[in-house]
């Protein structure tokens, strides 16, 4: 059974507001866990929102009768996406708590830029010299933002560098998942990647879960909510519309990144830090468009 997927004007509306729904909502789950972080250990937050997750795309794929484990889930494609999701989810989690969210959000907004990159050197994807000079721009854009060798230097800002790899990582090992692996599947294992991620995290600092409060509780269901929103909002918009005309809307999360991280944090921005937002943003949607010029 094909699928058909409508690439009308109207579609590609609806596709684009999926799309800027679904940065909207990663956005608030990154408040969620960055207000969580505050009091309780990383890797029981990670434990606690992988477990939540896995909870909700068990129960979808119950309703649809859909088994939760296939053989394909160990093949290794799988296990080296999940070792990517790991690294990502865990040191993007960490930079979250741990440097302004705003940062957090324009580094992570490198992640179609490293893709491409990696399908060069991965799949031997063919990029013209217009494509890899955007590239060298938007990585130039994340050194403006993280600035190394000044005063204003964070260490702790390579933790969302570090992240953002990981996460560019296991979108290049989505591309060759079996196709046995459905999109909830996926959502399943991927959040089972965040639960091993807490308990790594766990075991190597030894920081022992504490008591949950109501409000922390809250928090964490927040992010449950809006991270399983944000992932099945992202899927809808990925089959509604043509995906060059649904794509460049990811860099919607930026907006709603700084606009929470200044307005719920109090962060301040700089100005290393809104040049290199452009530069990520417009070498970013150049490659997009170009990949598209190539294809057309």
């Amino acid at each position: 059974m094909t699928t058909t997927i409508a690439t009308d004007r109207k579609a590609n509306l609806a596709g684009s507001l999926w799309m800027i729904l679904s940065m909207a909502a990663f956005a608030v789950e990154d408040v969620f866990v960055k207000a969580a972080a505050s009091v309780l250990p990383i890797g029981q937050i990670l434990f606690l929102f992988g477990v939540g997750g896995m909870i909700v795309f068990a129960a979808v794929a119950l309703w649809n009768r859909e088994p939760l484990f296939v053989r394909d889930v160990v093949s290794r494609p799988m296990l080296v996406r999940a070792g990517f999701e790991i690294t990502g989810r865990l040191f993007y989690v960490l930079a979250v708590a741990l440097i302004p969210l705003s940062a957090a959000t324009v580094i992570l907004q490198a992640t179609p830029i490293v893709v491409v990159a990696g399908a060069v050197l991965v799949f031997n994807e063919k990029v013209g010299w217009r494509r890899w000079l955007a590239i060298l721009i938007g990585l130039a854009g994340v050194i403006v933002v993280v600035r190394p060798g000044t005063d204003g230097f964070s260490p702790l800002s390579l933790l969302a560098v570090v992240g953002m790899i990981g996460f560019a990582g296991r979108d290049l090992a989505s591309r060759i998942a079996p196709a046995t692996i459905g999109t909830v599947l996926l959502g399943f294992y991927g959040f089972l990647s965040v639960v091993i991620a807490g308990v790594v995290y766990t075991l190597v600092q030894g920081e022992a879960f504490v008591s949950l409060e109501p409000v922390l509780s809250a928090l964490l269901l927040g992010a449950v909510l809006s991270g399983v929103a944000a992932y099945a909002f992202l899927m809808k918009a990925m089959r509604t519309g043509e995906v060059s005309a649904v794509t460049p809307f990811r860099y919607s999360r930026l907006l709603f990144g700084i606009a929470l991280g200044v307005f719920v944090f109090g962060e301040q921005l700089s100005f290393e830090m809104l040049v290199g937002s452009g530069l990520i943003v417009v070498s970013g949607l150049f490659i997009l468009w170009r990949g598209q010029q190539q294809r057309a």
